[in-house]
């Protein structure tokens, strides 16, 4: 989404204040920008604040949810890690329009026959928002066909750099090559 725009809210709808994470509840005829719409969640500008909303509450936002859960169908009893990526591309920073695959901040999947474990970092250890990534890595990888368990391992060395940007994302972002 590129465009901000105001919106009200429909009804009480909770959310997470961006970076802390500390959950919220915005109220119900509340005036809130809509910052960004992407990969299925909403981040929102509500009295000062940046907020993220999940996408089960987009209707709260006056908005539905447009993602994309459209996996071939299963071959078996395997799990195809291509799904898994697909899933993880689904899931968006909240303050940064880039997917948390492109951003570098997953490290290694791993697919133990219904079970799929996947190391990642987060862009600062202290950031108070990587409770619900985690969150949304296990659920959005729990949709995956075949998957039974998905186990999240949070590392932190060595620590996420900017640097680890693709060419591509970095223009995207504005930032210097």
């Amino acid at each position: 989404m590129a465009d901000q725009r105001t919106v009200v809210t429909t009804r009480d709808c909770p959310a997470r204040l961006v970076p802390v994470g500390t959950a919220i509840t915005i109220p119900k005829n509340s005036f809130i920008t809509l910052r960004q719409a992407l990969g299925g969640t909403f981040t929102v500008t509500v009295k000062g604040n940046m907020a993220r909303v999940d996408g089960t509450d987009a209707d709260a936002l006056g908005l539905t949810c447009d993602l994309d859960f459209d996996f071939a169908p299963p071959d078996g009893e395997r799990v195809r890690e291509d799904d898994v990526w697909k899933a993880l591309r689904t899931i968006y920073d909240p303050e940064i329009p880039v997917n948390i695959v492109d951003l570098h901040l997953v490290r290694a999947v791993a697919v133990e026959g219904n079970t799929v474990r996947i190391r990642m970092t987060l862009t600062a250890p202290t950031c108070g928002m990587g409770p619900v990534l985690v969150g949304d890595v296990q659920y959005r990888v729990g949709k995956v066909p075949n998957v039974r368990e998905v186990k999240v391992d949070l590392e932190f060395d060595p620590p996420w750099d900017r640097s680890d940007l693709s060419d591509e994302v970095k223009l995207e972002l504005g930032l210097p090559l």
